[in-house]
């Protein structure tokens, strides 16, 4: 069995309409299965609310936020955590904190725009 580089990609951070900044580090046709992306939402800044239609784990890297999903009261989240998001669950994330908030968004399958729905 062998293993496969795949290089940096070029694209840089962009601001989505979620209002947080995304840079993709593995979306790619060849690897239906899974896509990573890095996102960072500003201090003060709750994102839109929405849902996918692919499972998504957040992986907290930095700061802190308040994480709410469906109908379940909102929680706090911050460094190490990972929060496992269903298919079709409208979720949405504050920034509490004074610094950035960083975090994976790992999907499974790989993302794609038109797995996004928004709520508001």
């Amino acid at each position: 069995m062998n293993g496969e580089r795949k290089p940096a990609r070029a694209a840089g951070e962009s601001l989505t309409r979620e209002r947080c900044y995304i840079t993709e580090i593995l979306n790619d046709l060849s690897e239906p299965q899974v896509s990573v992306a890095r996102a960072r939402v500003e201090p003060g800044v709750t994102t839109e609310r929405h849902a996918l239609s692919v499972l998504e784990w957040y992986v907290i890297e930095s700061g802190r936020g308040r994480m709410s999903l469906g109908d379940a009261a909102p929680f706090d989240v911050r460094r190490g955590d990972s929060v496992r998001i269903p298919a079709q669950c409208e979720q949405q994330i504050t920034n509490t904190g004074d610094d950035d908030l960083l975090f994976l968004c790992v999907c499974v399958p790989r993302f794609e725009p038109s797995c996004y729905r928004p709520v508001e």
